[in-house]
């Protein structure tokens, strides 16, 4: 398995883990005991960074391929030239 196929796919798992501890935290402020405990609180700051990081891997990915074939110039429908008069 390459680096970015095993980084590609700890992103989705930790973005998991980044939705339950949202959701956790949310769950902590709703029921109302007072201010939840902080490691409820910052729970979600260490997967988001990882996610941070990951995120920019696989953006960047694309633009530092080696492979430069699959990511020619895209051209949209009305990019066509105009003809010469």
């Amino acid at each position: 398995m390459s680096a970015s196929t095993w980084i590609r796919r700890s992103h989705r798992w930790v973005a998991i883990v980044f939705t339950l501890t949202v959701i956790a935290n949310f769950v902590a402020m709703a029921r109302g005991n007072g201010v939840p405990p902080p490691w409820i609180t910052y729970a979600p700051l260490l997967p988001l960074a990882l996610l941070l990081f990951s995120g920019l891997y696989l953006f960047a990915l694309p633009y530092f391929s080696r492979d430069n074939s699959r990511h020619g110039p895209q051209r949209s429908v009305g990019d066509h030239e105009a003809p010469l008069a």
